[in-house]
């Protein structure tokens, strides 16, 4: 008996040692990204995947990292070259966690870093496709704040894009700051997109 207690106890410990590790790692990371070291955030996130196999944040968030990074970039080659590492990462972290409603999005925001470098190369077929991304997100999580916000960017975007009012598009962003405002979520859980509602209700039908 006292062996079994003894093996437990190791057994616990080294349970806990090693979600102490995670969670140092994971807290490191994001105060690299707090501090804009992108890179080192990206790294040490690649880092913890290595050893966190079981773990579909850190491969979600260096897919992030490569995704907001992104935007605004004048050389395809460069982009290419992130949006294709970013799309590596999403893959590992949808075989971890599939039907994953906050890696479906973070496939629509890849998607539309490919459209917003080349609208006329990119736009047509993977416009369709984040239409099916985000629908396919909110079956699966109706009540999910980033889903319902990101499919109304989404709508508002298209809508702007044909000359239509965005105003349809208001009562899913006011739905989705309430969620947020409800919000309670598990530790590292993507959290962002509270601020971003709240800008984008203030504009809301302009």
């Amino acid at each position: 008996m006292k062996q079994i207690i003894t093996l437990v106890v190791a057994f616990i410990t080294i349970t806990v040692t090693a979600q102490s590790k995670y969670e140092q790692g994971m807290k490191k990371a994001f105060d690299l990204w707090k501090e804009n070291k992108t890179t080192e955030a990206s790294q040490l996130f690649e880092r913890i995947t290595k050893a966190e196999n079981e773990q579909w944040l850190p491969p979600y968030y260096v897919a992030t990292i490569e995704i907001v990074s992104s935007f605004g970039l004048k050389d395809e080659t460069v982009l290419n070259a992130k949006l294709t590492r970013a799309q590596e990462f999403l893959d590992m972290a949808k075989t971890i966690s599939p039907n994953n409603p906050e890696i479906i999005i973070n496939q629509a925001l890849l998607n539309t870093a490919y459209i917003a470098f080349d609208g006329q190369k990119y736009g047509m077929t993977l416009s369709m496709k984040n239409t099916a991304l985000y629908d396919e997100a909110l079956q699966l999580a109706p009540n999910n704040p980033r889903v319902i916000l990101g499919k109304a960017e989404w709508g508002m975007g298209s809508a702007r894009y044909f000359g239509q009012s965005t105003e349809p598009y208001c009562k899913d962003v006011e739905k989705a700051l309430e969620l947020f405002n409800k919000e309670e979520l598990p530790q590292f859980y993507p959290s962002y997109g509270k601020q971003r509602a709240e800008t984008i209700l203030q504009q809301c039908g302009n």
